[in-house]
C-alpha cells in the first residue's frame, strides 16, 4: 500500500512537471515566433581610433559594425546600420541621459538622407554605455546597377547632457563596405528562377515541374492613387531538366497566360494579375517561349511597393485553366518601386464663383387709382396683399444616428486536472 501511494505521488509529481514544462515551452516557442528578427547579408566591421575627454582613455580603439541588407533598389533607399559597442566614459553622469552619436558616411553612388546627431544607448549615472546601434538612411539614384559601396570615416560621440565633453572617432581602415543594387529590396537569396509547381487538365502525367526566369520592370516612382505599370518577363529556363508538356486538346487559338504577382506596401492590393496571348503552342511539345505581361498595381499611400513572383495559368480564361502553376512563396527576388504624393486636384478656390447678379433686381410696380369720395369721415385704405418677401429654406429633420456596436471578447482556457485510476497493488 505504501509503495502504491509513493508511486501515485511520483506519477502525479512527474504529470504536473510534464504539464508546466510543455506550457513553458510552448510560451517560449510563441514568444520566439513573434519576436521580429532581420538578417542582414552585407556587414564589415571597422576599427576606430578615437581621442578626446568622454572615454575612459585619452587614446582608446572601438570596433564599428557597419550592416545593411542583401541588395538595394535603384531608386529607393536603404537603411544602413552603425553598431556602437558597449563603451566606458571617463567620468559617470550625474543624472541619467542619451548617447549621441554622429557618424560620417560616404556611400558611392547615392547620399545620406538624414545625416546628423542620432540618440543612442541610454546611459545612467555610470561609467558604462550599452551597446546600441543608429542608422541612417541612404538613397540610391534612378538607373543605378553595379553595386554602392560605404566608406565610414569620422564618428562623434557626446552626451546629451554635456555635448561639450566628446570623443572625435576616425576610422583607421581603408576598405568599404559593398551592396549589390539590383531590382530586388532582399528577402531570401533573390533569385529570380522560380520553380512552378503546375497541375495539367487532361495531361499525361497530370503534374509537372518548371523552372521559369521571371523578371519585373516596375517604374523609377509611381503615384499615390494612380496605377503604376508593371512588365513581367518570363523565360522558360533552358537548362533546367524540368519541363511542361501541353495537353492534348489545349486550344491552339484563344489561349492566353494568366500571371499574378504580390505586392506589398504602400496600400497596394495584395495580388496584381494580367494577361497575355499565347503564341506557338502546340499540343504534345513543351512549353519554351512566353510572352511579355503587362499588370496594374495603384498604391494608395506613398512609401515603397514591392513585388514578387505569383502563380501563373495557362488556358482560353483565367477561371477555366487548362494548366495551373503554383510559385513558392519563399527564396524569390524581390523588385520595388518608391511612390510619392500626387498632384492635388485643383481646391475649389480655384474654380470660377458663381456669378453673382449685380445690377437691381427687377421689381414691380403696382399703381392703385384712388377715389376719395367727400365724407364726414376720411378714411384711408390698406391693400389686402402684401408685398412678396419670399421663403426660408426648409430644412427636414435631423437624421444623425450613431450606432455603438461593441464585441465582447470572451477566452476562456482551462487546463485540466490529473485523472488517475487507482490501482492496487496484490501482496
Amino acid at each position: 500500500m505504501l509503495m502504491s501511494q509513493v508511486g501515485r505521488r511520483l506519477a502525479q509529481t512527474t504529470s504536473a512537471l510534464g504539464l508546466v514544462g510543455a506550457l513553458v515551452v510552448l510560451v517560449c516557442g510563441v514568444f520566439v515566433m513573434a519576436t521580429p528578427t532581420t538578417a542582414f547579408a552585407a556587414t564589415k566591421t571597422y576599427t576606430y581610433g578615437c581621442s578626446g575627454t568622454l572615454l575612459a582613455t585619452a587614446s582608446q580603439s572601438i570596433q564599428v559594425q557597419l550592416s545593411s541588407p542583401e541588395s538595394v533598389p535603384a531608386g529607393a533607399s536603404y537603411d544602413l546600420t552603425v553598431n556602437i559597442p558597449t563603451l566606458t566614459l571617463t567620468t559617470a553622469p550625474t543624472a541619467a541621459t542619451k548617447l549621441q552619436v554622429n557618424a560620417t558616411l560616404m556611400p558611392s553612388p547615392g547620399s545620406v538622407t538624414d545625416p546628423g546627431a542620432k540618440a543612442g544607448a541610454d546611459v545612467t549615472t555610470s561609467t558604462t554605455v550599452p551597446a546600441k546601434s543608429v542608422v541612417y538612411k541612404v538613397s540610391v539614384p534612378v538607373g543605378q546597377t553595379g553595386s554602392v559601396t560605404v566608406r565610414p570615416t569620422t564618428i562623434m560621440l557626446s552626451l546629451l547632457s554635456s555635448p561639450n565633453t566628446s570623443a572625435s572617432c576616425t576610422t583607421e581602415d581603408n576598405g568599404t563596405l559593398s551592396i549589390p543594387i539590383g531590382t530586388g529590396g532582399g528577402g531570401g537569396t533573390g533569385t529570380d528562377v522560380v520553380s512552378y509547381n503546375c497541375t495539367i487538365t487532361g495531361g499525361t502525367p497530370a503534374t509537372a515541374e518548371v523552372d521559369i526566369k521571371v523578371g519585373m520592370t516596375p517604374p523609377a516612382t509611381a503615384t499615390v492613387n494612380t496605377d503604376a505599370s508593371i512588365t513581367w518577363t518570363g523565360t522558360v529556363d533552358s537548362a533546367s531538366t524540368d519541363s511542361l508538356t501541353i495537353p492534348q486538346g489545349f486550344p491552339t487559338t484563344g489561349s492566353k497566360i494568366f500571371v499574378t504577382i504580390k505586392p506589398t506596401g504602400a496600400g497596394a492590393s495584395p495580388t496584381a494579375t494580367g494577361e497575355a496571348a499565347l503564341t506557338n503552342v502546340t499540343p504534345g511539345a513543351d512549353l519554351t517561349t512566353l510572352p511579355n505581361v503587362t499588370l496594374k498595381v495603384r498604391p494608395t499611400t506613398t512609401g515603397t511597393v514591392s513585388l514578387t513572383a505569383g502563380d501563373v495559368a495557362f488556358g482560353s480564361s483565367s477561371t477555366a485553366a487548362l494548366i495551373k502553376c503554383v510559385a513558392p512563396t519563399t527564396n524569390l527576388k524581390t523588385y520595388s518601386f518608391t511612390v510619392v504624393s500626387g498632384t492635388a486636384s485643383p481646391s475649389p478656390t480655384t474654380t470660377s464663383p458663381t456669378p453673382t447678379t449685380t445690377s437691381p433686381r427687377p421689381t414691380t410696380t403696382r399703381t392703385a387709382t384712388l377715389t376719395i369720395t367727400p365724407s364726414k369721415t376720411r378714411k384711408s385704405q390698406t391693400p389686402k396683399a402684401g408685398a412678396d418677401t419670399g421663403a426660408g429654406g426648409t430644412m427636414g429633420p435631423d437624421g444623425r444616428v450613431f450606432i455603438l456596436t461593441g464585441t465582447g471578447l470572451v477566452a476562456a482556457a482551462a487546463i485540466g486536472g490529473l485523472v488517475m485510476r487507482r490501482r492496487s497493488v496484490k501482496g
